[in-house]
């Protein structure tokens, strides 16, 4: 079997991986929890759009219904298959390499309608969580991801999450995230969001833990992780040890 090609963002942090919506699919976790063999092909911000152009990928479209290139794109040498976006690719995956599937039976709408609560949620601490993904990421992606966002904003990048007040109300939509997260959790009998079933749910979860692990700082992402008497910590801990990334 030829490894699948995975197209990803870079950084400066250990392993590289920092974006939630490459590690669901691409970065490491439903691949590595499937076994299937990946390599990862890494693109700067500002040449993702040329570069998935030119490799004849699908454009999605931002609220205004202007077309925009992204990542994580997945190309499969073994049937052809070029695939654009986490949940799509997934989707593709669990279909394709049916061993282990990350969405059990009828459970791709559910699950769906979980990943879109939980990002609307986080939605609005992202500000902060821009400002410190710049801090990670190398020169030329991090002055295209600020600048863009300033657009799409209309706001200075320096008045995104100043410290006082601003910062203290995106803490705050952090925390309330994961309030309502523990919610879910407390309903089941098992450690996952469907019991004793692992699935694509958990890596939604997971995966944003490991954003805010690799671009908040230490104390930060500490704080993060010790929520709710730690339950964070572990249970990313846990999808590692799941999907075997370590």
């Amino acid at each position: 079997m030829l490894p699948l090609i995975l197209y990803d963002i870079p950084s400066t942090v250990e392993g590289g991986y920092w974006s939630p919506n490459t590690n669901k699919s691409l970065g490491r976790y439903v691949l590595s929890y499937k076994g299937l063999p990946f390599e990862i092909d890494w693109v700067e911000l500002p040449d993702i759009a040329p570069r998935m152009k030119e490799i004849g990928a699908r454009a999605t479209r931002y609220r205004d219904g202007s077309d925009v290139y992204t990542l994580p794109v997945l190309r499969d040498p073994n049937t052809g298959a070029l695939v654009t976006d986490s949940f799509d690719i997934a989707v593709y995956l669990d279909k394709t390499y049916p061993e282990k599937p990350v969405f059990p039976k009828d459970t791709n709408g559910l699950i769906c309608a979980v990943e879109s609560a939980y990002f609307n949620q986080i939605s609005l601490a992202y500000k902060f969580l821009v400002v410190r993904g710049v801090e990670v990421l190398g020169d030329r992606s991090a002055e295209f991801y600020a600048t863009t966002r300033e657009k799409y904003f209309n706001q200075k990048f320096a008045d995104f999450s100043p410290e006082g007040p601003e910062r203290d109300q995106h803490w705050a939509a952090l925390e309330k995230v994961f309030t309502a997260a523990k919610t879910w959790y407390d309903k089941t009998d098992g450690r996952w969001l469907m019991g004793d079933t692992f699935s694509y749910a958990d890596i939604v979860i997971a995966c944003c833990l490991v954003w805010f692990k690799m671009v908040l700082h230490d104390d930060e992402w500490e704080k993060v992780a010790a929520w709710h008497d730690g339950q964070w910590g572990r249970l990313l801990a846990d999808v590692e040890s799941e999907c075997k990334v370590f």
